[in-house]
């Protein structure tokens, strides 16, 4: 089955800003993620779906290789490299030293050694984090598999007691000219892909790749503020170079779980607040929670459900600065269950009293009757026109 479109999937016009694609994301998450639909593989599927086309969009280099070149410029297979740390290796091939320094790859050595080394992969873990770590700071610790230089060859790729030798295809060059038409363009050579060395006795333990995936535990300090959608980088937690190369980066991909009390767009939170019926109509204080503890607010009488009370100051501080934003408490009026006879007694004397007084105690019944009215007047007077 063909890939959709990423700006497709995220629901943004191709010349959406990194906001706008952010913004999206967070959004896509949100409703799709595992935690909020357990064992629901079409759910599961649009959350991968959508995190396969953040990652590229949100990267400026991959989007503009996905803008030219759509999904085949980022197969590896078709020479995209995958954007692994390796890429040179396929844009070497025709292009030589121009694009090897922007896709990973660069050259050691001065003269006529053009022997290649190449940067280890930039590596993602997505971590999944509760509303309260992400807000105020967390210090998370996770395993991830990183590809490590091989403890037993130290990187060479050799059995011990060998050592690499010089490639007789390139003479140690690495690199090879070959004519293709009018031109001579210089590549990697085919017979040791660029590392100058070919390795006649492989080290036991990496099969001569000089490096072993192990499985790392990281302890990463998260800063508050953070929200679904951010990226934070850790530099050198990546993968180990090859040939002597520099190590990768690691990226970590915020997830913020739902909250049983709160929602959050951007700075500010929300909350529903059941009120008593006798408090709404009589007013008084209310306790709500915040993430710092209990807050006051009071409630004016004849309050009405859906009525919002907002505190300034309670929401979120941006990771990237700014004021904190607000928590908005949005009261909803219950209507008392599980009567006994006397109190539904005294409830129909109440509502006798209430009639009987000539006056108007329901302000919106008032106006949703009268809205009624109009909108059968109007439907009456256009069946009557010829």
């Amino acid at each position: 089955m063909a890939k959709r479109d990423y700006y497709e999937v995220l629901g943004v016009a191709r010349d959406a800003t990194e906001a706008d694609i952010k913004k999206s994301y967070r959004r896509l998450a949100q409703k799709f993620h595992p935690d909020r639909n357990p064992d629901d593989a079409a759910a599961l599927e649009s959350f991968k779906e959508g995190k396969e086309a953040y990652e590229v969009l949100s990267d400026a280099t991959k989007r503009a290789v996905y803008d030219r070149h759509g999904h085949a410029g980022l197969d590896p297979s078709r020479g995209g490299g995958g954007f692994g740390g390796g890429g040179s290796d396929v844009f070497g091939d025709l292009f030589g030293e121009v694009f090897g320094d922007i896709f990973g790859g660069t050259r050691r050595g001065g003269g006529g050694n053009a022997r290649q080394v190449f940067r280890g992969e930039d590596l993602r873990y997505e971590l999944t984090l509760d509303l309260e770590q992400a807000v105020f700071g967390h210090s998370a610790e996770f395993s991830i598999e990183i590809p490590c230089e091989c403890e037993s060859c130290g990187g060479t790729g050799a059995a011990k007691g060998f050592k690499p030798v010089s490639c007789e295809g390139c003479g140690g060059q690495g690199q090879v000219r070959m004519r293709q038409g009018p031109f001579v363009v210089q590549q990697p050579c085919p017979q040791c892909r660029g590392r100058g060395t070919i390795i006649k006795q492989p080290c036991d333990s990496c099969y001569g790749q000089g490096r072993r995936t192990q499985s790392k535990h990281l302890q990463v300090r998260i800063p508050a503020g953070v929200d679904t959608g951010d990226r934070l980088r850790e530099s050198g937690k990546g993968g180990a170079g090859r040939n002597g190369g520099p190590t990768g980066d690691l990226y970590v991909d915020i997830v913020v779980r739902d909250h049983p009390i709160f929602t959050r767009e951007e700075a500010h939170l929300f909350c529903e607040v059941p009120i008593p019926f006798a408090t709404a109509a009589l007013g008084g204080k209310l306790e709500v929670p915040t993430l710092d503890g209990q807050a006051s607010i009071t409630i004016p009488p004849e309050t009405q459900s859906g009525k919002v009370f907002r505190l300034r100051g309670k929401g979120v501080a941006p990771v990237r600065g700014g004021p904190a934003g607000d928590l908005h408490c949005t009261v909803a009026v219950e209507t008392p269950v599980k009567l006994t006879s006397e109190q539904k007694d005294l409830l129909r004397r109440f509502d006798d009293s209430l009639r009987g007084t000539g006056a108007s105690h329901a302000p919106r019944e008032e106006s949703w009757l009268s809205g009624v009215k109009n909108f059968f007047e109007r439907k009456l007077f256009d069946s009557e026109e010829p």
